[in-house]
């Protein structure tokens, strides 16, 4: 393995919990089947409303309209705007802790997210929470998807973060929980982590990175 001289992070599911389970909640609340909203969001992944929204391309409404015909199409209608109150999660401790122990080591850090532009009416003070905040501070680049109008899995969206870091993919770690999001950073070279919990997360990158993270 060559060595690693950078540490590229995705946010949620990562550094915050994952939304995972509010959606699973969502389900058994309302009737749907398993794994029912991340089936919506996996089809047709690169234009569905999420690739739009996570591009800056399409507004909440626009959103919530496109979401509630892709989910009819696949059995059950769901409004676009629920799921978008489900995404708040809470920040990993341990992997703030992570990320400080990370830059006293010297390595630069960025983070790689899919997002959409803060709207108040859904995820009042999401963007601006204190501990959001505290982790966003603690990354060298920042580079988000409604910003940047490209989002994972496109291969530029890491053409972007290795630039930011000025660092060669052989030399990058990178994590993030969707295995869709890991394969084009595997392709490009990085060392990849599939993120399934925190600590599972945090072990595997100090193996990677050969120092302790705690």
């Amino acid at each position: 393995m060559a060595e690693i001289r950078a540490v590229l992070f995705d946010f949620g599911g990562v550094v915050l919990s994952s939304p995972f389970e509010a959606f699973r909640h969502y389900e058994r609340e309302h009737g749907l089947p398993d794994d029912f909203i991340r089936t919506v969001n996996a089809t047709n992944h690169h234009e569905n409303a999420w690739a739009l929204l996570e591009r800056g391309e399409v507004d909440l409404e626009g959103f919530d309209e496109l979401f509630r015909e892709e989910s009819k199409a696949l059995g059950h209608e769901v409004p676009g705007l629920d799921v978008l109150g489900l995404l708040g999660g809470e920040v990993r401790p341990a992997m703030v802790t992570a990320l400080r122990r990370i830059r006293e080591h010297g390595l630069p850090l960025a983070l790689l997210t899919n997002n959409f532009a803060p709207q108040p009416d859904v995820e009042e003070g999401y963007h601006h929470r204190a501990e959001v905040a505290e982790a966003l501070a603690l990354f060298d680049h920042v580079i988000e998807s409604s910003k940047a109008g490209v989002r994972k899995p496109d291969p530029r969206a890491y053409e972007l973060a290795l630039e930011a870091l000025g660092v060669a993919a052989e030399h990058v770690v990178f994590l993030d929980d969707l295995g869709i999001n890991l394969k084009p950073a595997r392709e490009m070279g990085m060392t990849t982590i599939k993120v399934l919990d925190g600590d599972q997360a945090i072990a595997d990158l100090e193996a990677v990175l050969g120092f302790s993270l705690r």
